[in-house]
């Protein structure tokens, strides 16, 4: 028998399990080079609070117990109110393959907190154990201001894997010896010394951007504002948002707002590697730096590996007045290989934000 290979799986691999009808009710234009588009029914409910189930309880068991109460997906989100939905798509896995969920990129720009819950998994975001059959839902809250969704709207995205491919530390040396993460300001890669932290746990630490002109961007957004997912470049950013600016050559966040920071290196994610932002150690403050844990293959590679890497949007919520400087950890990522290189990769499909260079606000916004 064929030892089957761990890692993430593939574009090509995502659609021969949509084809086989082991991922239903979801559609190839969705399939990213190593993730699925998770898509939102017209099934939605307003819910007093969030419980998960236990093993063998479906999310469907636990709606009385949670108060849930029918809604119309045609009227908005409202700031401040906890949603779930029933997601299009249901899961057939084989027997070896599990997943793990990350919301998009364009949902935690926005503000907006989602979580995906799986029948039968007390964990958020979690497909397992290997060879789950049920449905899919999420959780919404709107954090900043209210949002319009529709039946259909993607907010976040499965990934597949096969077993655990995680780097060690060994190979982080190596990778960034090829060109994993180069410097704020000069034009080479970081060497595995010059990292400004390291827990040892083969992630890389990445510090905040703290420089003169725009740092980032403040959420000034009042809770009945609402923002129509739909609308593309349709909205003007000083509506929902402030520029932020560095004082005294320092940036300074205030407790429970809401902002769009950017990292100061940049990232350049081959081909054969996915990626994914974890939390950071409360050791380095009290504060969530990200919302969309994910980043595809191929990002900030180039169409041919001659691009010299890309930096993160951050989206930040201190829990505490924070005073960051250049230099500061700000967020941490981890990689892992893919099981085999996609037909594509990120940098040579169509994105929004395949021109980012600095803090970039959601799609939506001129």
């Amino acid at each position: 028998m064929t030892a089957i290979t761990k890692g993430a799986l593939p574009a090509q691999t995502i659609t021969k399990l949509i084809q086989q009808d082991c991922i239903k009710g979801a559609l190839a234009e969705h399939v990213s080079p190593a993730s699925l588009d998770l898509t939102l029914s017209e099934e939605i409910y307003s819910i007093r609070g969030l419980m998960l189930p236990k093993v063998g309880e479906t999310i469907r068991d636990l709606l009385p117990l949670m108060e849930a109460q029918p809604r119309d997906i045609k009227n908005p989100v409202a700031c401040g109110q906890m949603y779930l939905v029933r997601l299009n798509e249901t899961l057939d896995l084989p027997q070896h393959v599990y997943g793990y969920c990350n919301p998009k990129s364009s949902t935690g720009r926005l503000d907006m907190h989602v979580r995906v819950l799986a029948d039968g998994v007390p964990r958020y975001d979690s497909v397992t154990p290997k060879g789950f059959t049920g449905e899919l839902w999420v959780a919404i809250a709107a954090q900043s201001f209210s949002i319009q969704l529709y039946e259909g709207t993607p907010l976040t995205q499965l990934r597949l894997f096969t077993g655990d491919s995680q780097f060690s530390e060994l190979d982080l040396e190596l990778a960034l010896q090829d060109g994993l993460v180069w410097h704020p300001k000069e034009d080479r890669p970081l060497a595995y010394s010059e990292l400004v932290t390291n827990d040892k746990d083969a992630a890389v630490v990445l510090t905040a951007l703290v420089e003169d002109g725009v740092c980032g961007y403040q959420c000034i957004a009042d809770s009945k504002q609402i923002l129509d997912v739909k609308k593309i470049a349709h909205y003007s950013a000083s509506d929902f948002f402030a520029p932020l600016y560095i004082e005294d050559g320092v940036l300074r966040l205030k407790r429970d707002q809401f902002y769009i920071l950017s990292a100061a290196e940049r990232v350049k994610i081959p081909p054969t590697l996915a990626s994914e932002m974890v939390p950071m150690d409360e050791r380095s403050g009290d504060f969530r730096s990200h919302y969309a844990g994910f980043l595809d293959p191929g990002w900030g590679w180039g169409a041919n590996g001659e691009g010299k890497g890309r930096p993160f949007t951050l989206e930040v919520r201190p829990f505490e007045d924070l005073v960051v400087r250049a230099g500061q950890p700000i967020a941490k990522i981890k990689f892992e290989r893919m099981v085999e290189e996609p037909l594509f990769h990120y940098d040579t499909k169509a994105s929004n934000y395949l021109t980012q260079s600095g803090p970039k606000l959601g799609k939506q916004f001129t």
